[in-house]
């Protein structure tokens, strides 16, 4: 009997409509055909497909034998252990909550400059710089808000929109642009094909962690010419991003904070929001809830775990951010950058709480995964932190 060929309808019955679909974008990058569109409009965040013929769930070229949406996807069916083979030799032991590491360490940029303007500490900034210009990429695909691409004018960036949009950057004047966290939602694989337009033929991708996993799923299940072009994945640490209407029915509504007055947002227990008149204010996590994007409540994966090097701004330091090193090619980028001093690094034990606040945070993402679903997201150790 031949095997079964899995494509759009398979995936959209199983994922997209089931609420395991986290957006991330990477069936729409796969398919060859531009019949899968993106809807990010009211909180969705899905694929959809785009042509009359065959439905929301039928795709006359998938019943013809094409397969690439459902490989490239990282939450359908086995995605966990096939893409940990892959990459690592094997399947995750169920102690590694955070995914399979190399090396953790506290990693920030030596550039002052990358470091100011960077969240963090700037070391996944500069590590883009460093793709950029040592040709490990010819492009980036980053998150940056409407205004804030490479060429703004002067006025532009954050605090004149907000607005998360897929960029594509080129360069160190291009990252410096996009620099910062947004926690809305963008969809940075999206800007895959405006790259490869320009003629790119290595892609470094930054993006949240279910946006990380697209580049190896697509390359374990052979999705496709466009998976080799992934030249580099930093994934960040995300426990949820939320969507764009908290500006508008939260911040302003109740805390009078306009969007445009907003310069630079992170999250450190709270929702910490620094204005363009030099205030700092605080919104308390509990009061987003309402505005979590759907994608996320079912998403197992905090720490980005199918990255080549996971990044994110959690324990004691706010100027250093946590790395885990998990590829080979991330360590071949994270060992040349502090070889040259590109990089300063300090050990994990300097922040003896930072590694049980990683176990703590994957642990409460693995919980979200829904029992009925592929069960090895959801094997959690009784004596996990």
């Amino acid at each position: 009997m031949p095997p079964e060929r899995l494509h759009w309808a398979h995936l959209y019955d199983e994922v997209v409509t089931t609420g395991l679909c986290t957006g991330c974008a990477g069936c729409i990058v796969a398919c060859p055909y531009d019949v899968l569109g993106y809807d990010s409009s009211g909180g969705r965040y899905r694929p959809f497909h785009v042509e009359a013929d065959g439905g929301a769930a039928g795709c006359t070229h998938g019943e013809r034998g094409c397969t690439l949406c459902a490989r490239s996807c990282p939450r359908f069916r086995s995605w966990e252990p096939e893409v940990d083979t892959f990459l690592f030799g094997r399947p995750r032991d169920e102690s590694e909550l955070s995914g399979i590491a190399r090396e953790v360490v506290l990693l920030r940029a030596t550039d002052p400059q990358l470091r100011a303007n960077g969240q963090d500490g700037g070391a996944v900034s500069a590590m883009l710089v460093w793709a950029l210009e040592h040709g490990i990429a010819d492009a980036a695909l980053v998150s940056g808000t409407a205004g804030s691409g490479p060429g703004a004018s002067a006025g532009s960036g954050p605090g004149a929109g907000w607005q998360a949009v897929p960029v594509v950057v080129r360069d160190r004047d291009g990252v410096l642009a996009t620099s910062g966290s947004r926690y809305t939602y963008s969809a940075n694989t999206l800007a895959a094909a405006e790259a490869v337009a320009a003629g790119a033929e290595r892609l470094a991708l930054v993006g949240m962690s279910c946006m990380a996993s697209v580049p190896a799923t697509m390359a374990a299940r052979r999705a496709g010419k466009v998976a080799r072009r992934f030249a580099l994945t930093i994934g960040l640490l995300c426990s949820k991003t939320f969507d764009d209407r908290i500006f508008d029915e939260l911040f302003a509504a109740r805390y009078g904070l306009e969007r445009a007055s907003i310069v630079k947002m992170n999250i450190k227990g709270v929702i910490q929001l620094w204005t363009s008149d030099g205030g700092y204010h605080e919104v308390p996590l509990k009061e987003a809830h309402a505005w979590t994007r759907e994608g996320c409540t079912t998403c197992p994966d905090f720490a980005a775990e199918h990255a080549d090097v996971s990044a994110g701004g959690i324990g004691a330091f706010p100027d250093w951010t946590l790395t885990l090193v998990r590829t080979e090619r991330g360590a071949e980028l994270v060992g040349a950058m502090r070889e040259a001093g590109a990089l300063e690094a300090r050990p994990v034990a300097d922040d003896p709480g930072v590694l049980a606040l990683l176990g703590r945070l994957s642990r409460a993402s693995r919980r979200r995964w829904p029992a009925g679903a592929d069960p090895a997201p959801r094997r959690i150790p009784v004596t996990a932190s």
